[in-house]
């Protein structure tokens, strides 16, 4: 039995995806019962709950032979810092609780520092938690930046002809798209070849500066030369919030920016054939980010 807490999100639903396929037993774990639903059969059964909920969380985790764990997103968290501290302290007693085995953590690139990351500050702080936990052998998806990010940028082309962000669009950027990880935590959670506390890079199928992925996208839905534009913060900012995130969590991604802009996430990742993954920018757009924006331009 293999438990998926956020399997209802873009890396947990995947992966839970693929064991079923396989035939392997899944427990799903999520917010929303209506969401879960579609994917409860034979190998396959929902708990719905809050991951603030520790005995909720114990319960779901019992009897599994590895559990998939990740700090749930809240963008309308009105600290984030506290929230995720809060639902990753829930998450590391449930795991001791019911004394789990083997857990995949999903982490990011630069889950190695402690502060000045906006959000993946949290993600060092859950990496440290788990690792006290005695017993418990722990691997840590440190993954790139993910493709599905972009998917944002639909609107912002529908309106203003452009692509934009808070990043420069000089630096090269490892991006991923999320089945690749999804593949990788059913792989591990099966052969739970991890002993301790240990540390897998993702990191996608090669690095692109913004600039670039911009005008493969663009090639993609049919605007050859579609722009990107670097946002100041304050302005980025503001576009988030009027999409519907909390102003800390609007300047917690503003900070991530910013360490990316000044290369301190990025200075220790070293590209290898391990960490790299299959699936291109080109094939992501095909598959997923051209269709959704053929959608939204019909509708």
């Amino acid at each position: 039995m293999y438990t998926i807490l956020g399997a209802t999100g873009n890396i947990g639903r995947k992966a839970a995806d693929i064991l079923i396929k396989r035939g392997e037993k899944v427990r799903l774990v999520a917010r929303s019962a209506d969401r879960l639903r579609p994917f409860v059969g034979k190998h396959a059964q929902a708990f719905s709950g809050d991951a603030l909920d520790t005995e909720f969380l114990a319960n779901a985790f019992k009897g599994s032979d590895a559990v998939f764990v990740l700090l749930p997103p809240n963008p309308h968290a009105e600290k984030f810092l506290t929230y995720a501290d809060a639902v990753g302290e829930s998450i590391a007693r449930a795991l001791q609780i019911v004394k789990v085995k083997h857990v995949v953590n999903i982490s990011s690139l630069g889950a190695e520092l402690s502060d000045g990351t906006g959000p993946i500050v949290g993600l060092h702080n859950q990496e440290e938690r788990l690792n006290r936990i005695p017993g418990l052998n722990v691997l840590h998806m440190r993954c790139a930046f993910f493709m599905e990010n972009l998917l944002m940028n639909i609107d912002l082309i529908k309106s203003r002809n452009v692509i934009g962000s808070a990043l420069r669009g000089d630096i090269k950027l490892p991006m991923i798209a999320t089945k690749d990880i999804a593949a990788a935590v059913a792989d591990r959670l099966v052969k739970r070849d991890f002993t301790g506390s240990v540390v897998e890079v993702l990191l996608g199928e090669r690095d692109l500066t913004m600039i670039e992925a911009a005008a493969i996208i663009g090639k993609k839905i049919n605007k050859p030369g579609l722009p990107y534009v670097m946002f100041p913060y304050d302005e980025a900012e503001k576009g988030l919030i009027s999409a519907g995130l909390s102003p800390d969590m609007s300047r917690t991604y503003s900070e991530m920016n910013k360490a990316f802009n000044e290369g301190r996430i990025l200075s220790t990742v070293k590209r290898t054939a391990q960490n790299t993954t299959s699936t291109s920018l080109e094939q992501f757009c095909d598959e997923v980010l051209a269709p959704m924006y053929t959608q939204k331009k019909a509708a």
